[in-house]
């Protein structure tokens, strides 16, 4: 086969991490169709765990109780990013794990150790058995799930930016609340012990503050291009 046609090209790993309403699953998601790379949410999975704890009433105001049963609920990602999929013990989830009550309990179940543990080593697995390459989002990708990540993003935009974005998401949302639940999520995940909010020394940053969708996927869709010509 000639050089430079798609099938030989490499597999890439590509970690984009930053906080909410950055743009960074519509991005993502965008790059990995337009490159045909695989694509996983990880803050989906954190959201699925979450959900099956408030579901089956676990106290979550409780770390070794969210410990105890961390193992018991099967989380399943399809990783399509045309139409990406969650299910838990077979169960559609997409909807319900979008919901005010799992987006405000997913802090706190994803700060406890044993949960990180049993989710990363799951998107490890993913990232490993997806042989075109694969785009992951999250909180901690670059720095914790796959710091040997071909390429790793982080992208930024102002608090203002972000709640703007995020209530349009959340139709009817106001925005100077929104602004203050991001930032109060931005503490609580920056600063826990385990795998925290943080930018990889070797992350490459893009503020998405002032730039379209289409600037920010143009912009990462250039990066992983230039990272697999190099390769």
């Amino acid at each position: 086969m000639e050089n430079g046609a798609a099938p030989t090209a490499k597999p890439v790993i590509v970690a984009i991490d930053g906080p909410s309403g950055t743009g960074k699953s519509s991005t993502s998601k965008a790059v990995a169709a337009q490159l045909g790379l695989s694509y996983l949410d990880t803050g989906a999975q954190y959201r699925a765990i979450t959900w099956w704890m408030v579901t089956n009433g676990i106290d979550l105001e409780d770390p070794t109780a969210i410990a105890a049963v961390a193992g018991k609920p099967e989380i399943v990602s399809g990783t399509d990013p045309d139409k990406p999929t969650i299910t838990v013990d077979g169960v559609d989830v997409a909807g319900p794990i979008r919901t005010q009550e799992v987006t405000s309990k997913v802090s706190a179940v994803s700060a406890v150790p044993e949960v990180r543990t049993l989710i990363t080593e799951l998107q490890r697995s993913i990232a490993a058995g997806a042989e075109p390459g694969i785009v992951v989002e999250g909180r901690d990708i670059g720095t914790t799930v796959l710091p040997d990540a071909d390429l790793k993003i982080f992208l930024t935009a102002s608090p203002e930016a972000r709640a703007a974005r995020r209530s349009g998401e959340l139709k009817g949302a106001d925005v100077h609340a929104t602004r203050e639940a991001l930032i109060k999520r931005d503490a609580a995940d920056s600063s826990r012990k385990t795998s925290p909010l943080a930018k990889a020394d070797d992350a490459v940053e893009v503020d998405t503050t002032e730039l379209t969708l289409a600037q920010v996927i143009e912009c990462v869709v250039t990066l992983v291009e230039e990272k697999r010509a190099g390769k």
